[in-house]
């Protein structure tokens, strides 16, 4: 393997956030019984004209600003022909010569390191309907049709081969994914099929400039399958010429349960589909305006949402990087803060005990029980001293599983601090007559001992000791 280098390419399709069709007015709602969002347009029957949907030119060109590619003034739609059953048309209207965008690029980071991965181009076309088999033996195979999908519109990102590792692959596609979802181009939806990509994949020897034979995958239905995925083939291509074999241009689909690629088709050429401009379309003509007027209206992008969290917020790259993740959890950060919260205790707090739980409840971030507001109101009990860290933690678990606000838990199951020096004295009294060895230890010179002792008040306080009380009648008590 330590001989070879892996040449990747992605080809990604994008669901556009439309209401409907990319040439007809049909609806593109999911979960719809079959076949009732068609009409003749979608249905290719004759005489029916289509009429493009310009709310998807619209979000295609701000896919291709924020993707940094350059929108061309004249674009054209073409006919793609293939006959399957899900394609009522027999071609479907795509982009061939006359793309809307051209030669763009998009940052990635993979293990600390930024790479520039370039976009060849950008077009828009629509999606085929979907087909649904069942039944094995060849007497029993059924086959339905669902042409609700036929016409959706779609953004086709065809990546320049510029990836050498499955693991930039995947940065590539995860990152392409958040621009995507910053500014609302599409919901991404890979359950749903608003986001899906084949991989062109091919080795050759280290050092040399020509590529090797290309080979398409599919069915690469999550981001870890497609890493599985190219890893295997990378694998295979390379034990194939090693064993003096040929790699075959071609598709292949990739075997989730028997965890292989698997050949499906030899792969086609442009020529087999024998593109020609559709004659039923005029040409997309884009003006200077148009692309300043999308530029103009375009949200705030993951890369420059990171940099303003770490030199207005003071936070470090790595949690900026996290609560960017989604503009729904930065926006939920940049509240807690605007309603009083600092910076850093909020993006902490945030980072992990927030996000753990809505984890391990299958929550999004705008479905979170405890608001901005709350968690703000909380962190400053926390931090005027009314309240431990440690018991912050239990009340906030609380206001997670019931929505109640914090000061209501506080006040009802008593979870403010003990102040009571008297009390923690006792605490600390006891906890030293309990555990002579331990403290001996520390009189000998182990400092390890006193985190014991502190850890042990705590405890017997049920995490409500005021800490720096603790902490300094502990020291008292083992150094008198």
């Amino acid at each position: 393997m330590a001989g070879y280098e892996p040449v990747i390419g992605l080809e990604v399709h994008v669901q556009l956030l439309t209401a409907t069709k990319m040439f007809c007015g049909c609806s593109i709602r999911f979960g719809d019984p079959p076949n009732a969002n068609t009409c003749p347009v979608c249905l290719g029957l004759p005489g029916a004209l289509p009429v493009m949907n310009r709310k998807a030119l619209e979000l295609a060109m701000r896919a291709a600003v924020a993707l940094n590619i350059n929108v061309q003034a004249l674009s054209r739609f073409a006919r793609k022909n293939y006959f399957y059953p899900d394609l009522t048309k027999g071609y479907q209207i795509s982009q061939y010569e006359l793309p809307l965008a051209l030669g763009g690029w998009l940052e990635i980071e993979v293990e600390g390191a930024q790479k520039r991965i370039g976009i060849t181009r950008l077009h828009l076309e629509e999606d085929a309907g979907k087909s649904m088999h069942e039944g094995f033996a060849e007497s029993a195979t059924k086959s339905y049709i669902d042409f609700n999908r036929c016409g959706t519109p779609l953004v086709e990102i065809v990546s320049e081969p510029d990836m050498r590792t499955p693991a930039e692959a995947f940065a590539y596609l995860t990152t392409l994914k958040q621009v995507l979802l910053y500014t609302e181009v599409s919901d991404c939806n890979m359950e749903e099929g608003s986001l899906r990509c084949d991989a062109n994949v091919s080795v050759r020897r280290r050092g040399a400039e020509k590529f090797g034979e290309k080979v398409e995958l599919k069915n690469l239905n999550s981001f870890r399958y497609l890493q599985r995925a190219l890893e295997f083939e990378i694998r295979r291509q390379v034990e194939t010429i090693e064993s003096g074999g040929r790699i075959a241009q071609e598709t292949r689909l990739w075997n989730v349960a028997a965890g292989r690629t698997e050949p499906m088709r030899s792969k086609e050429f442009a020529h087999d589909y024998r593109y020609f401009p559709d004659p039923d379309l005029l040409p997309v003509q884009v003006t200077p305006a148009m692309i300043e007027n999308i530029r103009g209206r375009m949200p705030e992008l993951p890369d420059a949402k990171r940099a303003r969290f770490v030199s207005s917020y003071g936070l470090t790259a790595y949690d900026a990087g996290v609560l960017t993740n989604s503009c729904a959890l930065a926006d939920y950060f940049e509240a807690t803060v605007k309603a009083g919260a600092k910076p850093k205790t909020s993006a902490n707090w945030i980072g992990t005990e927030l996000l753990r739980r809505l984890n391990d409840s299958g929550k999004e971030i705008d479905a979170s029980p405890v608001t901005p507001t709350a968690l703000a109101a909380l962190l400053e009990e926390m931090e005027g001293g009314r309240i431990t860290a440690a018991s912050a933690k239990k009340v906030f678990a609380k206001m997670f599983e019931s929505g109640r606000p914090g000061a209501e838990i506080i006040a009802a199951e008593g979870f403010a601090t003990l102040a009571d020096t008297s009390e923690i004295e006792r605490a600390c009294r006891e906890a030293i007559e309990k555990n002579p060895e331990n403290a001996a230890k520390f009189r000998a010179g182990n400092e390890g001992m006193f985190k014991f002792f502190v850890g042990q008040v705590m405890r017997a306080t049920r995490g409500q000791a005021d800490p720096q009380v603790v902490n300094e009648t502990l020291r008292r008590l083992l150094t008198s």
